[in-house]
């Protein structure tokens, strides 16, 4: 193998938030290899946050369970050989990565060693790694190791399209905000990781009444609009809805706030990326490994106790609700704080 692979493809197929964990990854490879072409293979929306980074010259969107379709998998078998990847690396550690790896004809496929790959995804990969970082975005930096690649500090490089900065702008004139609001994120991609609304609005009239700072309340889908309104409704008028955004114009909004409050969810890692000092919810899984990622940040946690095992993560009940509204409000006023004096 080259010491300059002509072409590499990175393999981190979802989720919004595992996706963003693993964009320093590309950043370090296209500081090492400026005249390499980087490709990404990615399922579902996740792959819009990709479209247009300059760390990433191809995207390569793939369906949900593509791997249990005959002519999906000969499709993307095509596309990948057509791309002639030199190097592949998989960051996503599991069966269907470990194949698609492999599909990609890539004489060099980078990716975990077992445990941390799982459902046989090792068995794919010419070389294996075992990691030994704390935190996702430095596990993932460890898959260059084999290339000789020293990741320096990571980077995220989030784009901020121009299309979509118009479209936030339009509606944002219409909130008449009097200043850049706090940005609060009820949802959740499981339900383990969900706060109560009212925790939410307890906190957005704290920040109105110490900070004199309106709370603007995003969400995705039905039942999210369902957990933001009663955020509104019971915020007293320190809180206001957002309109409907696709992502793209959810990382303009965040780009646009004091401070992004939220859960362990996929806009707490996009609001990382773009920068914006996060305070992040953390119950059933612990912020050391998944917090937002960078020293700005403050992570709120219940007694290590409380937190479930991890085989449990998905179904716990308790963690989250051992998180108390005074315990957030206070992480946010030290946030606001904290940035106001830099």
């Amino acid at each position: 193998m080259s010491a300059n692979p002509r072409r590499v493809l990175i393999v981190k197929l979802s989720a919004i938030g595992d996706v963003l964990h693993t964009v320093p990854t590309a950043v370090a490879l296209r500081r090492a290899l400026p005249e390499s072409e980087i490709a990404w293979a990615v399922e579902g929306r996740a792959g819009d946050l990709l479209q247009g980074h300059p760390a990433v010259d191809r995207v390569i969107g793939l369906p949900r369970r593509w791997l249990t379709s005959a002519s999906h998998v000969l499709d993307i078998r095509k596309t990948l050989h057509e791309f002639h990847a030199d190097v592949s690396i998989d960051a996503q550690g599991l069966l269907k990565s470990g194949v698609l790896s492999w599909l990609s004809g890539a004489g060099m496929r980078i990716g975990y060693a077992a445990p941390e790959a799982r459902e046989g995804a090792s068995l794919f990969y010419t070389h294996r790694v075992l990691p030994t970082a704390a935190h996702v975005v430095d596990r993932h930096l460890e898959l260059l190791a084999p290339l000789g690649i020293a990741p320096g500090t990571p980077r995220f490089g989030m784009p901020r399209p121009a299309e979509e900065r118009r479209t936030v702008e339009n509606w944002w004139k219409t909130l008449a905000l009097p200043d850049a609001p706090a940005v609060i994120n009820p949802g959740a991609g499981w339900m383990s990781k969900l706060w109560p609304p009212e925790r939410f609005a307890s906190v957005a009239r704290n920040l109105g009444r110490r900070h004199g700072l309106v709370s603007l309340v995003v969400w995705g889908g039905p039942s999210e609009r369902e957990a933001a309104e009663k955020i509104v409704a019971a915020s007293q008028g320190d809180a206001v809805l957002a309109p409907s955004t696709t992502l793209a114009e959810l990382a303009e909004v965040i780009a646009r706030a004091r401070v992004f409050l939220s859960s362990d969810t996929g806009p707490l890692h996009l609001a990382a990326a773009i920068g914006t000092p996060c305070v992040g919810l953390f119950g059933p899984v612990p912020a050391s490994r998944n917090g937002p990622y960078g020293p700005q940040h403050i992570t709120v946690e219940p007694p290590a106790e409380l937190r479930p095992a991890w085989k449990d993560r998905k179904r716990d009940t308790h963690s989250m609700l051992a998180i108390d509204a005074d315990r957030v409000t206070a992480a946010v006023s030290q946030l606001i704080r904290r940035v106001a004096a830099a």
